[in-house]
């Protein structure tokens, strides 16, 4: 049964020294893509092969790291949507249990507004993923709102988490701050926020081998010394053809390149880590206004997620843009919102937290790149 009640993250700093510190900070990317990583990582930070591996396995076993390895990204492998129901109280649990029981759904949410469920369907096409929409709206007696995304701005759930910000990137936006010359531009970090269009009918044009691949490395890469070979041979077994080390070297990078895996490193769990209260806000946004104040919100240090998804005017939802800001503490999220109101985007909006995962995994991509 899902909890409606939201994770104490403890005290997760007990035990963590500088050197935990620079990997939980420093390699949420760009590990290394190399037969042993970690000595790689160990000569970066001056320790030994064998401690780095132990440290990283440490923060796992504790829960600061969800998984070691790539963060692939579903709108180039498949069809990917964004959806909500307004889900009876006394029916929560029963509905969040058939939604979160198929495996095309990867991501749910409680939020507190009248659309109160919210999750992600990942599929194959986009005739699959609409089927999947359909059998839950049947199975659970709500109208699902679909709202899949069809332009990002800034996407990226990557930021510091040894501190005691009380917003993610808050140190960033503090830096930010003390370069301002006065104008609204120099709030930005630099970051590209430009417009990126998303097809609800995109899929990667995979080979076998890397559709293997990606199914191998779905759920994370083995915590040993030597990962990039254990994928090797555990794509040597199923595929019963030889494949090398440097093989999967070679393909998880250019993987990485062609955007259908984002990143390569350790994935923090940011709920345990503290940023447990996440505002998503949804802005009713000009059309003819939308992509130069997506880019210029997009680019602000304290978003995290920005981009455009459709109104649904038969389901009086309105709203167009949407953002993320993932914080500490309630109020100074609050502050940054109103903030983004006041000085960004000064029309309707709305504040819609979120009060418990009740799912949250990577894509499951048996059904996107197909069963051999």
């Amino acid at each position: 049964m899902s909890s409606r009640t939201r994770s104490d993250p403890g005290d997760w700093r007990e035990g963590i020294d500088a050197v935990d510190a620079a990997i939980i900070d420093g390699y949420q990317s760009g590990f290394p893509i190399e037969e042993r990583p970690f000595r790689a990582l160990g000569e970066a930070l001056e320790i030994e092969e064998d401690d780095a591996l132990e440290r990283v396995q440490r923060l796992q076993e504790q829960g600061v790291f969800r998984r070691f390895g790539a963060v692939l990204n579903p709108p180039v492998i498949g069809s990917s949507t964004l959806a909500a129901v307004k889900a009876p109280e006394d029916r929560f649990d029963d509905i969040a249990d058939t939604i979160n029981g198929y495996q095309q759904v990867n991501h749910n949410y409680a939020r507190d507004h009248e659309w109160n469920m919210w999750f992600v369907v990942t599929a194959g096409s986009r005739e699959t993923r609409d089927e999947i929409l359909a059998e839950i709206e049947a199975e659970t007696g709500c109208t699902v709102l679909v709202l899949p995304m069809l332009t990002d701005y800034y996407i990226d759930l990557e930021f510091p988490v040894v501190n005691s910000d009380s917003f993610a990137r808050e140190s960033a936006d503090q830096r930010s701050a003390e370069q301002a010359s006065g104008d609204a531009a120099s709030l930005e970090d630099g970051t590209d926020a430009s417009a990126t269009r998303i097809s609800e009918d995109a899929a990667g044009d995979l080979s076998r081998f890397d559709a293997a691949l990606l199914l191998e490395i779905q759920d994370g890469f083995p915590l040993t010394k030597t990962p990039y070979r254990d994928i090797a041979d555990a794509l040597e077994a199923h595929l019963t053809e030889s494949v090398g080390v440097d093989r999967v070297v070679e393909a998880i990078t250019r993987l990485q390149d062609n955007g259908c895996i984002k990143r390569i490193g350790c994935i923090v769990n940011h709920v345990v880590t503290g940023f447990d209260a996440n505002c998503m806000v949804v802005w009713d946004v000009p059309d003819e206004r939308l992509d130069e104040w997506g880019e210029r919100v997009g680019s602000l240090p304290y978003v995290t997620l920005c981009y455009h998804r459709p109104r649904r005017p038969d389901l009086e939802w309105g709203y167009n843009l949407f953002t993320m800001i993932h914080g500490r503490d309630e109020a100074a999220v609050d502050e940054k919102i109103d903030e983004l109101a006041s000085e960004y985007l000064p029309v309707t909006h709305e504040r819609l937290y979120s009060t418990a995962t009740l799912k949250q995994t990577g894509a499951q991509y048996e059904n996107l790149v197909g069963d051999d």
